[in-house]
């Protein structure tokens, strides 16, 4: 169901996608995150994060256009787990509603796996 956002000018319809797409560059950038996966990790291997790849692992779900956000992400082996999430929890609360002006009621990151970064050049 798409967010609905009354202007001056009319109603601007904003759709969970897009929603998505801003939360995965925002998880994108944050330190200690390997990649999003899929709800259920046996659907499909890890997704590292890419541009196409950005809305993935994301679940959006808007209640009287209230957001609530389920992320489901792969952190890197060796970080501070309670540290890393909840800096994305702050960093994906700031961005979307900086970005599209509405209220986040719950930001819920489940770690679904921890992956060893390996060196390529060892």
């Amino acid at each position: 169901m798409p967010l609905n956002k009354n202007t001056d000018y009319g109603v601007v319809q904003i759709k969970d996608s897009a929603i998505a797409s801003a939360v995965g560059k925002a998880v994108s950038e944050c330190y200690g995150i390997v990649g999003v996966t899929n709800k259920k990790v046996s659907d499909s291997l890890y997704s590292l994060l890419k541009k196409r790849n950005t809305g993935r692992g994301v679940v959006v779900h808007n209640k009287d256009n209230k957001i609530k956000l389920d992320i489901h992400v792969i952190v890197s082996y060796g970080v501070k787990i309670s540290e890393v999430v909840s800096e994305l929890q702050k960093r994906v609360k700031y961005t979307v509603e900086k970005t599209f002006n509405v209220d986040i009621i719950e930001v819920n990151v489940f770690v679904e796996s921890i992956k060893e970064i390996v060196d390529e050049k060892s």
